[in-house]
């Protein structure tokens, strides 16, 4: 166990940009609570892990580096307005797309980092274990992406897809949020399923609209303009899981 160096709070900085995230193959992840997480669940891709002294963890695998540092350092690193007195750098996830099974969301051009976030926490909660996101949603790895995720990105497989050759080869029904579909809270919904989610000012693309079989819609009972598309999100899952309660 040793101080930071210079060297590596620079480093961990250089990790806030995606191109150094990519060209490192490698994330930030911050809080104590998700870092020990993510010791459980993938110990052999967390590659270091930063503590302020009065933080230190115990019986650490050897393979992780771990270094001290005081909050200025944690300040210099960190990317909340609060740094947290513990941080890792972790390994890129290697996931492989599985078969068509269950609800699989996709994302088309999700833009802001905590939408996509809280989706990913939603598919945890409801047990979805597969998204793929068009290649123009925000990176998996954004800071504030990783953050809003609580963890969830550890148990819910992420995938980057051109959705139009994605979506032409899948077989199982395509379902779509659309302000003209039809009314949620009436359609037999099958087990197995893509449910399609757009973008937050433009909804789903034009490209991505006429693969959609089974256009849906959450009926407006009050006056507000339009829903938040993680909002949006938890209902259809909540009703898409509702027939498989046992």
């Amino acid at each position: 166990m040793e101080p930071i160096s210079k060297n590596k709070i620079k480093w961990i900085r250089s990790l806030h940009q995606k191109k150094f995230r990519d060209q490192e193959n490698c994330f930030i992840l911050e809080g104590k609570k998700s870092v020990l997480e993510a010791i459980e669940i993938v110990p052999n891709l967390v590659k270091t892990v930063v503590t302020e002294p009065s933080e230190q963890l115990e019986n650490l695998p050897n393979t992780i580096e771990l270094l001290l540092a005081s909050r200025l350092d944690f300040e210099k690193m960190s990317t909340l307005k609060t740094p947290q007195p513990c941080l890792a750098v972790i390994e890129k996830l290697p996931y492989q797309l599985l078969a068509h099974r269950g609800i699989i969301l996709v994302l088309d051009h999700i833009q802001d980092p905590g939408n996509l976030g809280t989706i990913i926490r939603l598919a945890d909660w409801f047990g979805i274990d597969q998204i793929v996101c068009s290649e123009n949603t925000v990176d998996l790895y954004n800071p504030k992406v990783v953050q809003a995720t609580m963890g969830s990105l550890f148990r819910v497989k992420v995938h980057y897809k051109n959705l139009v050759k994605y979506l032409d080869k899948v077989k199982i029904p395509i379902y779509g949020a659309l302000l003209e579909g039809k009314n949620i809270y009436q359609e037999n919904l099958p087990n197995d399923a893509i449910l399609v989610l757009g973008n937050e000012g433009n909804g789903i693309s034009e490209e991505i609209k006429p693969f959609i079989q089974n256009p849906i819609t959450i009926p407006r009972f009050g006056q507000a303009e339009s829903l938040n598309v993680s909002m949006a999100t938890a209902v259809l899952l909540s009703e898409f899981k509702r027939g498989t309660v046992n």
